[in-house]
């Protein structure tokens, strides 16, 4: 007999191992060998969450109730995945092309990015998501109770209680490690997905072990079962044809509106032709799953003792049997079909809660500054972390206060119809370009209050929430509005009235609703790129206007996206207009890009009120609104053509623009430095002149001769640094230096550089990361270290804070790594920053710099020779440079 203590360790150590799968993929991922976790199998699999506990336990017990019924639960998302494959393929061009990281980011972004639609949809999923929750908790609870029994000690009502606390918890921590490692919700959970992916393979094999064995095992063969099945009750089946097509709509809608199917079918889908194998590939595991369903309702209504619980059969028989190792194996399959579903569930979740009300609280309450200075980043991790236990903690209480005495099919199916609330505002968005934001909360509304009148409030039970005196009477004895009788149909199925009434309703209303009230522009614009989301991909323009500086977006950006990918995108996007460093024009179609970029972490809503804040008229022009209109198509093409030369043309000025103030300030720098540089000639040469003549007159004491002596000694020294400088920039630019190569560790060249600057008069203080200093170079050490000295010792010279201080952060970034030197000062201004580096640049106080100005122009030409850049890195509050290092590469190693 299994004892209880040995079922936890088990139960443990599969954790463990899922632990392990989930830290290996992430681990591949990260290290760019992970190509196979995108595979077509891995999406298929992932796919199985649908089949939740309910489909493992439950489907048995929903056929030892109603026979035959339970196919339909399998039956509405094999029609979708064959039938509706094209509206899958559709959700997932929309979802890639959008960003779109969640079912309430969809219908909020398809509607004009409408953030109380968000809010809207986001409250229906996590009420509706709630009895499911807690479905999970009941099965993962009562198969430790059947275990505990078996070993002879029966569990009462508080041993359930605390056993559910303790799987949320678990579950919780789990989902909080491997869920929120990544902010942008569109990138692809690896760890999660492999997870899930291995977990569908022993729910799967499980359920088919326990099938075999029931089969041949107990009754004998394939013949022996079906005589067992003619001679039972569930022979004897009568299903009404109304509600066979009600459960299988149900189940198909639900599998398209299910947070965490959304989270899977379009979220966590990396090829859009991964939908081509899931297509048939997942009906085929549905077919597995339900095949072994009915024979084991049978045996177990003939074998266990009356009274038996049917939704446990799966691990009943094999206990009764004597197969404890079968029935670990059993609770294993179940285990995996629990937790699978409440991990990607609680994501999806956690990611609508975050972005779509926690976020938008956030930035209504600190004002427009708050995506400037506030840390975003971790607000929106932090808000999403807590979702997760919040989540898990509505399941349970929703699991205490129902008693857990439901069956679990019938919790499943108030789950379902719940969800499918979001189906007319979903499909109607994506297919009808004249549905419009205020009909889709009319929709959502209605459908919501219909549903959780008529189904989930009664739910709870005989005066749980609702008094029986209100479900026999109705409020105020009003009969029309009894919750299962509206308008005073009765003898109709509770649950297939309620899906009637909610869907009618709502789809009369969203239609309605959208029939009389006109889009917004952008709405329009989203509309015609949801609807047509084919013919254009790459997303609508809603930016028409810009006063935005670039530097300030790139502020914003790194908050969200974090310092190494917001840095990638504005350089890229630099390069692509043909600039240098990492601030771009601030271009409609950049905005545009760059808020697409943030919709991936902060949802479609939030972002576009974020980039708002910035761009000022922001509006949608009428040639926008010409752009989607059907008729007008050969003056969209042709207003195009018109804007792209215009786009062109206006970049080439603006290059031309930059490069005549460039110049100019070039050639104020240069006259600038001939003045400085001969004055800086002069000085020394004076010097050294008229205290020369002094020691020629002769007389003086030996203390007076050491300290003109002296004198003459530093202007000459003075002044052959000056003309080394000019003459090492010189052989730099022409090519003319030798490097000595060698292998080195950049915490060694940091080192030397920090101590020669250590005893400068304008020391700065620095910090460094130590830990990740160890990096390995070959290159030209001295030359790296000169650099370095450079930089640290104009953060010194020219860093205005009152406590200066010096960050020196090494990192890797596109594959590359990169060390940068950031100050707390007041920084660099923008037209500074575009001359910095000439070789006639200086600040404009020249007391304070002591030098020609020529650090910098050699620091670019040494890493330049050396295989590296140095660019100034803006946003970052002070003064910062960054520099690339060379590759670590030997060539004599590499024969």
């Amino acid at each position: 007999m299994v004892s209880f203590n040995l079922l936890l360790a088990v139960a443990l150590a599969y954790v463990a191992f899922l632990f392990v799968i989930a830290f290996a993929a992430e681990r591949s991922a990260e290290k760019g060998s992970g190509a196979w976790l995108r595979s077509p199998w891995i999406y298929t699999l992932s796919l199985s969450i649908y089949c939740t506990a309910w489909t493992f336990y439950g489907a048995v017990g929903y056929a030892a109730r109603s026979g035959l019924e339970y196919l339909t639960i399998y039956l509405g998302p094999t029609v979708v995945m064959i039938g509706w494959w094209w509206v899958l393929r559709k959700l997932v061009r929309i979802g890639r092309s959008q960003r779109i990281t969640s079912i309430a980011d969809l219908v909020s972004s398809r509607f004009g990015k409408s953030t109380a639609l968000g809010v809207m949809v986001t409250l229906l999923m996590v009420v509706a998501a709630t009895p499911y929750l807690a479905l999970q908790l009941q099965s993962v609870t009562l198969s430790f109770a059947v275990f505990a029994d078996a070993a002879g000690d029966s569990w009462l009502s508080e041993d359930l209680t605390r056993s559910a606390l303790w799987v949320a918890l678990g579950l919780a921590v789990f989902t909080i490690i491997f869920g929120t490692r990544n902010l942008d919700a569109n990138e692809r959970h690896h760890g999660i997905v492999m997870a899930i992916a291995v977990e569908a393979v022993v729910k799967l094999c499980a359920l088919v072990a326990v099938g075999v064995f029931v089969v041949w095992g107990v009754a004998g063969g394939f013949g022996p079962m079906i005589d067992l099945i003619d001679t039972s009750d569930i022979a004897q089946w009568q299903q009404s044809s109304g509600r066979w097509v009600g459960l299988t709509f149900l189940s198909g809608a639900a599998f398209l509106t299910l947070p965490r199917m959304f989270q899977v079918l379009v979220v966590e889908n990396a090829d859009e032709k991964n939908l081509i194998t899931a297509s048939w590939a997942f009906p085929l595991y549905l077919l597995t799953m339900s095949l072994f369903v009915v024979p084991i309702a049978v045996v177990g209504l003939k074998i266990l003792p009356e009274g038996s619980n049917p939704d446990l059969f799966v691990l009943t028989i094999p206990l009764s049997q004597g197969l404890d190792g079968l029935a670990i194996f059993s609770f294993l399959g179940g285990f995996s079909s629990a937790t699978s579903m409440v991990i990607v569930a609680t994501i999806a979740l956690a990611t609508m809660i975050s972005n779509h009300i926690v976020t938008p609280l956030w930035l209504s309450s600190k004002g427009p500054g708050a995506v400037v200075s506030g840390d975003i980043r971790q607000l929106v991790i932090g808000a999403r972390r807590l979702s997760i236990g919040g989540v898990l903690l509505l399941g349970y209480i929703y699991f205490r206060l129902s008693g857990g005495g439901e069956a679990l099919a019938a919790i499943g199916l108030i789950s379902f119809a719940g969800v499918v609330q979001v189906l007319p505002a979903m499909i109607g968005g994506i297919f009808w370009r004249g549905a419009t934001r205020w009909g889709a909360v009319a929709g959502i509304t209605v459908g919501f209050v219909i549903w959780a009148w008529s189904l989930f409030l009664p739910s709870f039970g005989p005066d749980g929430i609702l008094p029986q005196t209100v479900i026999d009477h109705g409020p105020f004895g009003i009969a029309a509005l009894r919750p299962q009788a509206l308008f005073g149909i009765t003898e109709i199925d509770p649950l297939i009235h309620a899906l009637m009434w909610s869907m009618l309703l709502n789809s009369v209303a969203f239609f309605f609703g959208s029939v009389l009230t006109f889009p917004q522009p952008l709405e329009r614009l989203q509309g015609a790129q949801f609807v047509n989301i084919f013919e254009h991909s790459e997303g609508a323009r809603a930016w028409t206007t810009s006063t935005a500086e670039a530097e300030d977006l790139l502020i914003m950006a790194q908050r969200i996206l974090g310092s190494n990918e917001a840095q990638v995108l504005f350089q890229q996007e630099a390069q692509r207009q043909g600039k240098a460093g990492y601030l771009p024009e601030v271009t409609p179609e950049f905005v545009q890009n760059l808020e697409r970029e943030l919709a991936g972490s902060v949802g479609a809503a939030t972002a576009h009120a974020m980039v708002g804040q910035f761009i000022q008229g922001a509006s949608v022009s009428v040639e926008d609104l010409i752009a989607v209109a059907d008729e007008a198509a050969q003056i969209m093409e042709y207003s195009n053509r018109l804007e792209q030369k215009s786009a062109e043309q206006e970049r080439t000025a603006r290059q031309l623009r930059d490069a005549n103030e460039k110049l100019t300030q070039l050639s104020i720098q240069k006259d600038a430095f001939l003045s400085q540089i001969s004055h800086e000639l002069r000085t020394p040469m004076t010097s050294i002149r008229s205290f020369s003549e002094i020691l020629r007159e002769g007389g003086m004491s030996d203390d007076e001769l050491s300290k003109y002596s002296g004198i003459i000694h530093d202007e000459a020294m003075r002044l052959t640094r000056l003309l080394d400088d000019l003459l090492d920039l010189s052989v730099l630019e022409n090519g003319q230096v030798t490097l000595n190569m060698a292998q080195g560790n950049l915490k060694t060249v940091i080192d030397r550089a920090v101590s020669a600057t250590a005893h400068s008069p304008t020391a700065i203080t620095v910090k460094r990361r130590d830990g990740e200093e160890t990096i390995p170079l070959y290159t030209d050490l001295d030359r790296l270290t000169q650099v370095f000295i450079n930089l640290i010792a104009n953060a010194g010279k020219y860093c205005d804070a009152k406590r200066p201080v010096l960050r020196i952060e090494p990192r890797k970034v596109a594959g590359e790594w990169v060390v940068d030197f950031i100050d707390n000062g007041a920084g660099i201004t923008k037209e500074n920053q575009q001359v910095i580096f000439e070789k006639f640049s200086r600040l404009s106080d020249h007391r304070k710099a002591g030098g020609a100005g020529l650090g910098l122009a050699i620091c670019r030409e040494i890493m330049t020779r050396l295989g590296g850049t140095i660019t100034y890195l803006p946003g970052q509050g002070g003064a910062a440079f960054r520099v690339v290092l060379p590759a670590a590469v030997n060539p004599a190693l590499t024969r």
